[in-house]
């Protein structure tokens, strides 16, 4: 089984159906069968919701909260009712401090999975420029960049942590011995926590050209049984799917043998095909 479980059905507000709807989301399928993508899940991010808007002190944040969370929900359940292969997620920024009132707001929706995503760390960007990398040392950056991820993975708030090296995304790298650490340290807390982590394509379409995670992080979560996801990280219909085979063909060569698929925040393994 191939899945695609990362990516955004919003688009641009136009026509009576506004930014959401089940007929967007049937183009998505529709991409997805040519790529040979057996089931797909939406996952918008979390901070174009007005529901959320209290949770944010970013200001990038705080000027796109203006969707309705139960447009972008009822046009997946929408999608789902037509029998279309698809499955609802979020995308969902970790921040410490408001886990309590982060569950709450997520709590009443119905959601397949929820991805954990570190986009801002100390207020510091990190897949912009100038970000993270860019503010401090390098190798401060990535440390950084870490302990928010595995603090995501404690929280017990997400099914998956998307696109786990995201740091790299600019081709800024500690010394190899100090990248091994983080990432062996960071395995052992996602396998403590009992998380999935997501191989995604996008990061081939990124300045550092890999996918996420690299081999070697792929490796070690191998190693420790950390299930896995699939993802292109689409922002539009004709982007689903995209290089998702080549996330698979770098899964297989570590050693996996099947993919999650998620239901109401269950999850099961499929053989990967």
């Amino acid at each position: 089984m191939i899945v695609d479980y990362h990516m955004h059905l919003r688009g641009p507000d136009e026509g009576q159906a506004g930014r959401y709807s089940a007929d967007r989301a049937e183009e998505y399928v529709a991409q997805a069968g040519r790529a040979g993508v057996d089931e797909i899940g939406f996952s918008d991010h979390v901070y174009y919701f007005r529901q959320m808007q209290e949770l944010w002190e970013i200001p990038w944040m705080l000027e796109r909260c203006g969707d309705d969370l139960d447009d972008y929900v009822g046009a997946v359940v929408e999608a789902k009712e037509r029998g279309l292969p698809v499955k609802l997620g979020l995308e969902v920024d970790y921040f410490p401090g408001i886990e309590r009132e982060l569950a709450a707001a997520l709590e009443p929706y119905p959601w397949d999975y929820l991805l954990g995503s570190i986009h801002f760390v100390d207020g510091f960007a990190v897949d912009q420029e100038p970000g993270l990398v860019h503010r401090v040392p390098v190798g401060e950056a990535w440390r950084r960049y870490f302990v928010s991820l595995r603090n995501a993975a404690r929280s017990g708030l997400f099914d998956v942590l998307a696109h786990p090296d995201l740091i790299k995304i600019h081709g800024m790298r500690p010394p190899g011995e100090e990248t091994h650490y983080l990432h062996v340290e960071t395995a052992d807390a996602i396998e403590a926590a009992g998380v999935c982590i997501e191989v995604s394509a996008a990061g081939l379409h990124k300045p550092v050209g890999e996918l996420y995670p690299d081999r070697s992080f792929l490796e070690l979560c191998h190693e420790r049984g950390i299930p896995i996801t699939l993802a292109s990280d689409a922002h539009e219909p004709a982007n689903v799917g995209r290089d998702v085979d080549r996330a698979a063909a770098l899964a297989r060569e570590v050693g996996y043998e099947t993919v999650t698929v998620f239901e109401q925040r269950e999850r099961r393994q499929e053989p990967l095909g």
